[in-house]
């Protein structure tokens, strides 16, 4: 098959102007594998049970003691949903009961109060994100009052980004007109796929003109960015089907759009029991989908972001990576420079400085913690130096930015070749066939490698050459 081909908008590290993309089935065959998606690091799977709701306070106070305080980015999981989603692997809770919502909210605003008293308001937030579960499960009297305890407790700059998950099948045009009036000014739409038979194989029936509507109207509202979710290998999908359901997304014009591989892990998720195997799609299958996904998306006008991102030519993200001001957190890709994340909610996460911190993934514990007067941390993790070291790296090649051996020398104390002789050597393969580029100067990723960033990330991360049972998915 004839390599993925588009106008490149890329640059390297020394300005040089890349002319082509190219993505052949020979290297997806030689260079996929299995790898986290790396939105932290040490990945989410390397928390340690039993973190101290102590030694989380200890980092915030720190990081606002002595003017040290940098912007913060804040995540509130609403964990609510009003039908199963076979695929899901989030954690949510089913209920057609509304009044969940309200009790939810009420510990909520506790854990708010909590850990607001550490934080002092002379802290700049630039970032919000509902997430879930199903964000808009939430009344317009429940998210107006969600804010309105957000704006008490945070004091958010005029061009913060406001993001909110949508379940089209839960929003109005009306619905679109209130978020925008609390303040909302992105949003991110789980599309999936179009085609009836893979929304009845997946329990999720939401037509075509509903996801049209909803789009319609957050751009009526002035959502500044709109992404679409897509979900590849789903049961009974074909490279036609997600052929018809690529041009018909493209025909929405959503300003992102995310690709996503499924991952079928029924032994992690029960819900994914609930998929018959037979229905899933070949691993030929789902390359052939991936590689004419790409192609369809590049000759639209998309940009490819790297790993399963896709955006407008004009749009920030796009901006951001060809500025080298890529940024990844649990969210995904970002614009903003590397800010502190606030987690509240059952299971949500957050970072300070050096130390990742996650709350009870169950609600019950989640609950009873914060209405005994206690923080629900449950999971975490406080980065050594060398780990401090590898996510500097990881995340600079997650999103393709390029790593200057002297900076990185400079700041941390150690000759970069000589500290990562065995990395670089595993590479070997990936900079022969032209993913990664590697000199006296330093180190990136090329246009082909973007595709791959997980699996060059994957050498520099310790802990997966640890024996540990942990399951991951497929990087295509």
């Amino acid at each position: 098959m004839t390599p993925v081909v588009a106008p490149g908008l890329d640059r390297d590290s020394d300005g040089q102007v890349f002319s082509d993309l190219e993505i052949s089935e020979a290297l997806i065959r030689r260079f996929d594998q299995s790898g986290p998606r790396y939105t932290s690091y040490p990945t989410a799977d390397r928390f340690r049970n039993g973190y101290a709701a102590a030694s989380y306070l200890k980092h915030l106070e720190e990081r606002t003691a002595h003017g040290r305080a940098v912007p913060l980015s804040v995540y509130v999981h609403l964990p609510f949903c009003e039908s199963l989603c076979y695929f899901c692997a989030c954690n949510k809770i089913i209920t057609k009961d509304h009044s969940k919502s309200a009790e939810y909210l009420d510990v909520l605003f506790r854990e708010m109060a909590m850990v607001g008293a550490y934080l002092g308001r002379q802290r700049e937030t630039v970032q919000l994100h509902l997430g879930g579960g199903t964000p808009t499960f939430l009344s317009a009297a429940e998210l107006t009052a969600l804010m309105d305890a957000l704006r008490r407790h945070f004091v958010f700059t005029s061009d913060a980004e406001l993001g909110v998950e949508i379940d089209p099948r839960t929003v109005t045009p009306e619905t679109l007109a209130m978020l925008a009036g609390l303040g909302f000014n992105r949003c991110s739409f789980g599309v999936q796929d179009f085609n009836p038979q893979v929304q009845a194989a997946v329990n999720r029936i939401q037509p075509y003109e509903m996801v049209r509507t909803a789009i319609r109207a957050s751009r009526d509202n002035g959502f500044e960015s709109i992404n679409a979710d897509l979900i590849y290998g789903l049961p009974k999908q074909t490279l036609d089907s997600f052929r018809n359901t690529i041009d018909q997304l493209i025909d929405l014009s959503p300003d992102r759009i995310a690709l996503y591989n499924y991952a079928h892990l029924p032994e992690r998720f029960k819900s994914q029991r609930l998929i018959q195997a037979a229905d899933l799609p070949s691993a030929e299958t789902r390359m052939q989908i991936f590689l004419m996904s790409m192609r369809r998306l590049l000759a639209a006008g998309y940009v490819y972001i790297g790993l399963d991102h896709f955006a407008k030519t004009n749009d920030e993200l796009n901006r951001a990576r060809l500025n080298h001001g890529l940024h990844r957190n649990f969210q995904g890709y970002t614009t903003r420079a590397e800010c502190d994340l606030i987690g509240f909610g059952v299971s949500a996460i957050g970072k300070i400085g050096n130390a990742y911190v996650q709350n009870h993934h169950s609600l019950n514990a989640y609950a009873d913690r914060v209405e005994h007067g206690n923080l629900p941390t449950d999971k975490g993790f406080d980065l050594s130096h060398e780990d401090v070291m590898r996510r500097e790296v990881i995340m600079a090649i997650m999103c393709s930015k390029p790593i200057d051996f002297a900076v990185f020398e400079s700041r941390h104390g150690v000759a970069f070749t000589a500290c990562f002789q065995q990395e670089l050597a595993q590479l070997a393969p990936h900079i022969d066939a032209g993913l990664l580029a590697v000199n006296a100067r330093g180190l990136h990723v090329l246009p082909t490698g973007r595709v791959f960033v997980r699996a060059l990330a994957m050498a520099f991360d310790q802990y997966v050459r640890r024996p540990r049972v942990v399951t991951y998915s497929k990087l295509i």
